[in-house]
């Protein structure tokens, strides 16, 4: 195994001086306002203190050393880890006490181990399931190396080392690197931090603790709305709060979606292939529920899929990257901040091995080539970097980030995707006539109100009439709970009649072809008896 030194990438990190310089005089503000030690530094050197003694008595042969380490890193006034971090370490330490005392003895060991080979024999010992994603698992084993001093090993988040990288230039690990080049790549960020203020006459920081509490400090006065008990929460614990768990393979997915397990296969092949496909049918077919569902299966949770609409006032600012106003203390200005693309990219690099997913919503509702700019490029080339516009670096997409986005082709007012965008997505088609949204109504009905399959036969018919797939009735406005007539015909008046009417411009005369009732006849050929919708439901 390499030995991981102390400064592996000096060798360019000073790139830009200009976002040096002013990275250090926001770190000259935050210094000189006082509440450095009582905001950051005390409570961290407390928390060290309390780690170390843990630390002691596990090297003594102590019975209650794990205790020790569960009331340091659980206390209620640690705010360094999560609570749900927090909920999860101490379960396992309770559940699996051998594997946690091999796992703390590697990172704790009483030897010259340089940090980055603690951290690497530490992750050796962290099982996945307890904590998954580079972010979650190095987070608490920073926490841990405070024990051997906080002022040479400092707490680690990524979200706060990733925003400082950013305004400084300072380059950023590669997404394939491990947690243990992650973690000294953020001290030698730290390092370069301190010469800095250094050679600009600042007196503090004088220590990593100090140079890493600075960097906190810098990002929570450019993000007042992140709390330090919450922050990065998605990022750093691999969890948010969900309503549901992602089906477990397409089998079960096609189950529930009642589509055919080939039509999904089919669309898991086109994702392999270009990373890139878009959903396109009239509205109603379940084209954005469908695209989170498979999204969620493919990726094994639901907090590696992104969701994000596009209107005719979305930029590539909104998108991508640029200026955004905010306050800094008060004060007015502007700061660089990466778009929902970037974010489900940066995500993706920390989680090589598993797949990210980025919908686009209404994707066709965009000035695509302004929203995209030099993504058309890089969607095809995914192997191949290139500068964005407000960015010095090279950026490229990660192989593990696919994107489903989803076009309503019965909206003719917004504008058709180009030859040049249309060539780097596979189009799946959403149409009520074809696979695999047809039949879907009837299997529907058949299974969640048999007295209703009539409505299935009724839309088709109707879609018939109406003459036109690109805007045909999608099944999904009569599938609900406690289908009855009354509800189909509220649905029908209030819903789909006006939509026929808008189709219908300039031929109102046919408007009464598509009344409910007459349609109904006319699928019961002409017979009375089976032809009305009743007024009270049944």
């Amino acid at each position: 195994m390499p030995l991981y030194t102390e400064h592996p990438s000096r060798e360019g990190s000073t790139v830009n001086e200009d976002k040096w310089d002013a990275y250090i005089e926001d770190a000259r503000k935050y210094v000189t306002s006082g509440k450095l030690d009582l905001e950051e530094i005390d409570y961290k050197l407390e928390l060290g203190q309390e780690l170390a003694a843990a630390r002691d008595a596990m090297l003594s042969d102590r019975q209650d050393w794990l205790d020790l380490v569960k009331t340091a890193l659980c206390g209620n006034q640690n705010n360094l880890l999560d609570w749900r971090l927090r909920d999860r370490l101490r379960q396992w330490i309770d559940e699996h006490p051998q594997k946690a005392s091999a796992a703390l003895n590697a990172i704790w060991a009483n030897d010259e181990s340089v940090p980055g080979e603690r951290v690497r024999d530490f992750m050796a010992q962290l099982p996945q399931d307890v904590l998954h994603g580079k972010g979650s698992r190095l987070n608490p084993a920073s926490v841990l190396l405070m024990g051997l001093g906080a002022e040479r090993h400092p707490p680690y988040r990524t979200r706060v080392f990733n925003d400082a990288f950013n305004r400084t230039g300072y380059p950023k690990p590669p997404g394939s690197a491990e947690e243990a080049l992650m973690y000294v790549h953020a001290l030698d960020f730290l390092d370069e931090l301190i010469n800095k203020a250094r050679q600009k006459r600042l007196e503090r920081p004088i220590n990593r603790l100090e140079a890493q509490s600075v960097v906190w400090g810098v990002y929570a006065y450019r993000q007042p709305n992140d709390s330090n008990d919450d922050l990065d929460v998605e990022e750093e614990t691999g969890t948010q709060p969900t309503k549901h768990e992602p089906p477990p393979n397409l089998q079960s997915l096609a189950g529930e979606l009642m589509f055919d397990i080939a039509e999904l296969r089919k669309i898991e092949e086109l994702l392999n292939d270009k990373r890139q496909v878009i959903f396109q049918g009239p509205p109603g077919t379940g084209k954005t529920y469908a695209a989170r569902k498979l999204a969620e299966c493919l990726a094994a949770a639901t907090k590696r899929v992104r969701l994000v609409q596009f209107h005719p006032s979305y930029a590539y600012e909104d998108f991508v990257q640029g200026f955004r106003p905010h306050l800094f203390r008060g004060q007015p200005g502007f700061e660089l901040r990466d778009g929902p693309l970037l974010q489900a990219a940066e995500a993706a690099r920390q989680e090589p091995n598993a797949k990210h997913f980025l919908i686009i919503d209404e994707i066709n509702r965009g000035n695509l080539a302004k929203v995209f700019g030099e993504l058309y490029f890089l969607l095809e080339y995914r192997d191949e970097g290139m500068r964005l516009q407000y960015s010095d670096e090279s950026f490229a997409l990660p192989d593990n980030l696919y994107i489903i986005g989803t076009m309503n082709t019965a909206d003719r007012s917004i504008a058709l995707v180009d030859l040049a965008l249309r060539r780097r997505f596979h189009f799946v088609e959403f149409h009520p006539d074809k696979p695999p949204i047809n039949g879907l109504l009837n299997r529907w009905l058949k299974e969640n109100a048999p007295n209703m399959t009539w409505v299935a036969d009724m839309l088709d018919h109707a879609n018939e009439k109406l003459g036109d797939r690109q805007a045909a009735i999608g099944p999904s406005y009569f599938m609900k709970s406690d289908l009855d007539g009354r509800k189909v015909a509220l649905t029908w008046e209030h819903n789909v009649l006006p939509y026929i009417e808008e189709r219908l411009y300039g031929e109102r005369d046919r408007l009464d072809e598509f009344g409910l009732n007459a349609l109904r006849r006319e699928i019961s050929n002409g017979r009375q008896e089976d032809s009305l919708v009743p007024d009270d439901g049944s």
